[in-house]
């Protein structure tokens, strides 16, 4: 069965089977979004095979995400389109991490500092530290997460499954816990496992220059995207 489509004069194929194949993708594309967006063709969703896109019997990249985060070799989190989630590979992330702490919008509120500091004391944070830190609601600290991810001052650091029931099930529930991406690619913490290389988190880019790559990478794959589109996909 072939699910092969022109788009923008541009074939792709939906590759994503499992959760190395979705690494794979990831790697390749250097920067991608989870979900289906205003760029045809652009986004995991849409190179999975649709047998195993969140069906009952098959959480798909729902799950396969966890292993693509464990991995140490992608940046996940909500820093495309405003705050949606994406993957970018460690080289990308970086650009975009230039970029995007050179804007004055993107600098931290007085409650957003108050975060980064418990996680520069703890090394991360969850979803339960941010509403007793801040005394919010749930809905409140998701928010103030996904602003930090889109100031790139925090990605996804692990993600752990949550078994429930007197069964212990597993059905999509998740945990996740956010470091700054820093501490997970760019400093050099000496840690006892064969593979680590902390990259420098320095690039010789100005931050126009980083902002002209992005653009530059993402319609080398997708080609020709409206100036307004990238605008929005980057902020």
């Amino acid at each position: 069965m072939s699910f092969e489509r022109t788009i923008n004069d541009y074939t792709y194929s939906p590759v994503v089977r499992d959760a190395e194949s979705m690494l794979e993708l990831i790697l390749e594309y250097g920067i991608i979004p989870f979900f289906r967006n205003s760029i045809p063709g652009y986004s995991v969703e849409e190179h999975t095979l649709p047998e195993y896109w969140f069906t009952e019997e098959n959480l798909g990249p729902w799950d396969w995400k966890i292993h693509c985060v464990q991995s140490g070799q992608i940046a996940y989190g909500k820093f495309l389109w405003g705050g949606k989630a994406a993957f970018a590979t460690v080289d990308v992330y970086r650009e975009l991490m230039n970029w995007r702490r050179s804007l004055s919008k993107y600098a931290p509120a007085e409650d957003q500092e108050r975060i980064l500091d418990y996680v520069d004391e703890h090394g991360a944070i969850g979803i339960t530290e941010v509403r007793n830190l801040l005394g919010i609601k749930k809905a409140a600290a998701d928010n103030q997460i996904a602003r930090l991810q889109m100031q790139t001052r925090l990605v996804t650091g692990d993600i752990t499954r949550v078994y429930r029931g007197p069964n212990l099930t597993y059905s999509g529930w998740q945990r996740s816990s956010f470091c700054t991406p820093e501490s997970l690619f760019f400093e050099d913490l000496g840690l006892p496992f064969p593979g680590y290389h902390p990259v420098s988190a320095k690039t010789d880019n100005t931050p126009a220059q980083s902002l002209e790559f992005l653009k530059e990478h993402i319609s080398s794959l997708c080609g020709p995207v409206a100036a307004k589109t990238l605008e929005k996909l980057l902020g």
